[in-house]
């Protein structure tokens, strides 16, 4: 059985438009593939905390993560070493999250929350742990190049070495994603 979980991005949810896609996919062309997409912490580092538990709780086969959930996403399939499929992936470094200090607002679930200077300093620390894909191989990286928010550049670089799709054109969103599940599916061996 493929067992995967969805990092949803930051200040999202899991019902963000990747997340509902996915879960209809996989409904619809899997029988042997179960997914779990949870409502991450808006706190990075309850954030990380939660992800942990959860690995832990769900031994998932694969990570999926887009933006700050693909950064997670990659963090934690180093660690646990599982295959991933990120999306428009935020790299730290260089992105930069300081535009977050102080208050923020949740896009998807309206929620008021903090991001401080520590929150920060934690995935500095976690950037740091994962300055080279130690399996690149076990990597898909789904990117489009008009990404408002990200360098694409920037995981391309970093990925070296992954299965690597850029789409020239689209936004931080990530435009069609449901005509990337097919190639996804057979990617993680999905059933």
């Amino acid at each position: 059985m493929t067992k995967v979980i969805y990092l949803h991005g930051f200040a999202s949810s899991s019902n963000s438009t990747k997340a509902l896609e996915l879960n209809e996919y996989i409904k619809k062309n899997t029988s042997d593939t179960s997914l779990l997409i949870p409502d991450i912490e808006n706190n990075i580092e309850n954030a990380v905390s939660q992800i942990e538990s959860l690995i832990k709780e769900f031994s998932p086969t694969a990570l999926m993560g887009s933006s700050l959930g693909g950064f997670y996403g990659t963090y934690f399939a180093q660690k646990y070493k599982l295959k991933c499929v990120v999306i428009n992936p935020a790299v730290i470094p260089p992105a930069d999250m300081s535009i977050h200090l102080g208050e923020n607002t949740n896009y998807s679930t309206g929620e008021k929350f903090s991001i401080t200077q520590s929150q920060l300093g934690l995935l500095t620390k976690m950037g740091k742990a994962i300055t080279k894909i130690h399996s690149p191989g076990d990597f898909m990286v789904l990117l489009q190049s008009e990404d408002e928010l990200l360098d694409y550049k920037a995981a391309v670089s970093f990925y070296k070495g992954a299965l690597i799709d850029v789409t020239y054109g689209g936004n931080h969103s990530f435009e069609k994603f449901q005509d990337y599940l097919g190639r996804v599916k057979y990617f993680l061996n999905m059933h």
